[in-house]
Formats: structure tokens, sequence, C-alpha cells
């Protein structure tokens, strides 16, 4: 406690110079080191006309923004010819801090007005960027198109199966050239869009000639008649050619189809011939089992001619003379058809 005391009294007893001195002394330290920590960065900004100031650079630091990611893009573009017209350094900081990629942001505008032919504002670099998409390469790719297979490779596919109106198959192999539209950038569909359009039309196209023969002598009708549908409409890329790479003769389909339509139509037939061949079988079982039935009423009848003859007796209608010559005639009947059949069999 007196200790304390001591060391108070000898605060009190230090002159207000030496503590004012002291004060300096550590502010002077303090801006000493925040301008050795950014000195690099704010000396590239001075030379190179970014003007970004050593407050700006401590600002960065405490809004929890890389100073160093802001000055490089912020040179890269001054040297390009923008200026703070076009975007500032305060965009710069609030797309970093939106998840952004600046330095991507910044060389895309830089190919796009190096290019001289596309238009693109920073807003709309931005955009694509926090859309998801790599906006240096949609740049690119509307400065130098990209060539894209169809079918994909990858699609285990080799090549686009069709068949003209005479049936043949055609196997073709088509390159599609296409540009970034970056104003449908956002929202436009991908390379698989392109791919499956790109495909539907070659195959309606062929379908549509009268022979196979018509493709094969110009097969830049195909790809006329695809780039008349417009088939790159809300998709983020122009369809700039589309090439037949290869054509080759498949299959006959149409013969293939006749001949199974004929096969089918001859087990049709034949079907049906047995279906007939059925009705018959059963028409003559039917038919024998009348006959049988017949004989069988026949047998009962001839059973009734002797209880008649017998009630004949008995009623005196008919005498043994009758009976006898009745007899003789059944017995010269069937002598007769006797002879008969055996000279047929003779004669034959």
């Amino acid at each position: 406690m007196t200790s304390f005391t001591g060391l108070l009294g000898q605060a009190d007893s230090l002159p207000w110079g030496m503590i004012f001195g002291i004060v300096l002394v550590v502010i002077f330290l303090f801006f000493f080191i925040v301008f050795m920590a950014y000195f690099r960065l704010w000396i590239q900004s001075v030379l190179t006309g970014a003007n970004i100031t050593i407050g700006n650079l401590l600002g960065m630091t405490f809004r929890k923004v890389n100073p160093k990611t802001i000055v490089q893009s912020k040179i890269m573009a001054v040297q390009a010819g923008f200026t703070d017209d076009d975007f500032n350094t305060t965009e710069l900081e609030g797309h970093l801090l939106a998840g952004g990629n600046v330095p991507l942001v910044v060389r895309a505008l830089i190919a796009a007005r190096k290019a001289k032919t596309i238009q693109l504002t920073y807003r709309e670099a931005t955009a694509i960027d926090l859309a998801g998409r790599n906006v240096l390469e949609a740049v690119q790719t509307s400065v130098y198109p990209k060539v894209i297979d169809c079918p994909a490779p990858g699609s285990g596919k080799m090549t686009l199966d069709a068949v003209a109106k005479d049936g043949i198959q055609l196997r073709v192999k088509a390159r599609v050239t296409v540009r970034a539209n970056l104003q449908q950038l956002i929202g436009g569909a991908e390379e698989e869009t392109i791919i499956a359009r790109v495909g539907e039309g070659i195959v309606s196209a062929i379908g549509s000639s009268e022979t196979h023969a018509r493709v094969l002598e110009n097969p830049d009708t195909i790809s006329k008649a695809v780039l008349a549908k417009r088939l790159d409409s809300q998709t983020a890329f122009e369809i700039v050619s589309i090439d037949i790479a290869d054509i080759d003769v498949g299959q006959n389909v149409g013969a293939r189809l006749q001949a199974d339509q004929a096969e089918a139509d001859t087990r049709v037939a034949r079907a049906q011939a047995e279906g007939r061949r059925a009705m018959a079988i059963a028409m003559e079982q039917e038919m024998q089992a009348k006959v049988e039935e017949c004989r069988a009423i026949l047998v009962a009848a001839e059973a009734e001619v002797p209880k008649a003859m017998a009630d004949a007796f008995r009623s005196t209608k008919m005498g043994i003379m009758q009976y006898y010559q009745l007899r003789n005639v059944q017995a010269d009947t069937a002598m007769r058809q006797t002879i008969a059949g055996t000279n047929r069999s003779t004669s034959s």
C-alpha cells in the first residue's frame, strides 16, 4: 500500500510536458506500425493511380476485407482504363463481402473491353459471378466460340440414330459451335439442353427426308433445318453453326419392320387356319355323334318290329303264310344285295 501511494506520488510529480511527449511517441509508433503494414499496398496504389489511401486500407481491415485483393484488383482495372465511374473501391469491397470473386470479375471486364465487341457492365459481371457461373470463362467463350460434340462423349452413345422415310437408318455425329450469350447467362439453360435440342432437331430433319440418299448427298440440309428452329432460345449460348462431322448408313429398318410384319401376319394366318381346322374336327365329331344317335334310333326301331309282328299274330291281322312270304322276300333281297356287292368288287 505504501509503495502504490509512492508511485502515485511520483506520477503526480512528473511534468506535464513529459506525459504529453510519451503520448505523442505512442501515437507516432501506432501510425508508424500502421504505415509500415500498409506501405507496400499504398505505394502501389499511389504509383498506379488507384487512389486508395492508408485510411481506406485500415478501414478494409476493420471491415474484414482483404486489402491486398482489393488493391490488386483496382490496379488491374485502372491499368486497363476503368475509372471510378465504371466501378469504385466501395463496390469492389461490397462484392467481396457478398462472397464474390473480385479478381475474376475484374479480369472478365478487362477481357470484354479488350474484345471491343462485348458489352458487359460491372453490375452484369457481378450478377453472373454471384449466380455461380464463371464470368471470365463466359467472356472467353463469347470471344472464342466453344465446340460441343453431339451426342456428348459421356452419354454412352456414339452416334445419333435416325430413320428416313424410305426406312434406311442413318448414324450421325455432329459438332455444335456455340458462343456465350452474356445477357441470358443468368437463368439460361446449359450445354445439356443444347445437345438435347440439336439431337432432336437432327433426328426430326432426317425423319422428314424422303430418302436417305438426299441426306447423304446434302448433309448441310440437316444443319440448315436445325438452325432454322432457333434451338438456342432461353439458353446461355448462341449457336454459331452446326456441322455434320460424320454420317453412316445403318440398318434397313423399313425392310426389317416389313419382315416382322409379314412374320406376324403369317402367324395370324396360321392361327386362323388352326382355328378353322379345329372347328372342322369338332364338326366332324359332332356329325359322328349324330350318326351314332341315328343308329341307336334305328336299332330301337328294329327292336319294335318283332313286337309289332307278335301283336299282328295275336290280333290275326297277319297269318303264318304271310310271315313266311315276308321272310322269303327279305332273304331274296339280301341275296340280291350280296350278289350285287360281289359283282362290284369283281369288276373293280
